[in-house]
């Protein structure tokens, strides 16, 4: 798969209505960890551990099977993620395979308000892509001209435009793992193909912390109900795998 950082010019934003409609989009799966009572975290400055060390080696696995690992702006400011395969021999696997040692790394902003000293970007030697409206993409383009491929896709950020971006990259898998802004993005567009849930076993009861989801108009309603693929107990959490069409 081809170095994404370095297909345009330096100094210009690449906007997604330039390229080619994709011939598929990628396969969506979105991931998330959640307390009992759907909270991903709380309202304090550190970062929640819902899971434990079983499911986060359960987490590495799975990114290593994918092109791309997608999370918001919000979750690259609040958690600074590193977006990398952990595992020695799943990198080196990849490798073999003749792909990246880690998936190429995705965010979204609206704003365009992102640090370039940032784990997501200052780690790993594989392309960086972030996707944004078009009036916020020739000065995001300019200060990270150096670390990522900045994406213009009109006059707000939508999974589609993404998803046929991304098409047009070669990416076939794209792991969605937040926050909640995005998920319901994703999920409000009817545009996943399949849920990793986990639960950990308490509750965070808290109104101002980050949910698994936002207010919005979901296809995956009780008229039309995911369907169950496979629940796993993993220590003290619960993985529940859902296809939602």
């Amino acid at each position: 798969m081809h170095d994404t950082r370095r297909v345009h010019s330096p100094h210009r934003a690449h906007n997604a209505r330039d390229w080619n409609p994709a011939l598929s989009r990628p396969y969506v799966l979105l991931s998330v960890a959640a307390s009992l009572d759907g909270y991903i975290d709380d309202a304090s400055p550190d970062r929640l551990l819902l899971s434990n060390d079983e499911d986060f080696d359960r987490v590495d696995d799975v990114r290593a099977s994918v092109d791309a690992i997608l999370v918001g702006a919000n979750t690259i400011r609040a958690d600074n993620p590193r977006l990398m395969v952990r595992s020695d021999e799943r990198r080196d696997k990849r490798v073999a395979d003749g792909k990246a040692a880690t998936p190429i790394k995705v965010t979204i902003t609206n704003a365009g308000d992102l640090d370039a000293d940032a784990k997501f970007f200052a780690t790993g030697d594989v392309g960086k892509i972030v996707y944004t409206t078009d009036s916020s993409s020739a000065g995001l383009a300019e200060r990270l001209v150096d670390v990522a491929t900045v994406v213009g896709v009109g006059p707000t950020v939508n999974a589609g435009a993404i998803l046929d971006d991304l098409g047009s990259r070669g990416v076939e898998r794209l792991m969605v793992e937040g926050g909640g802004t995005v998920h319901t993005m994703f999920l409000t567009s009817g545009l996943v193909d399949e849920v990793h849930l986990v639960f950990a076993p308490f509750l965070v009861g808290d109104t101002s912390a980050p949910r698994f989801v936002n207010a919005g108009a979901f296809p995956q309603d009780p008229s039309h109900r995911m369907r169950l693929a496979e629940t796993r107990q993993i220590g003290d959490c619960v993985l529940l795998r859902y296809l939602p069409r």
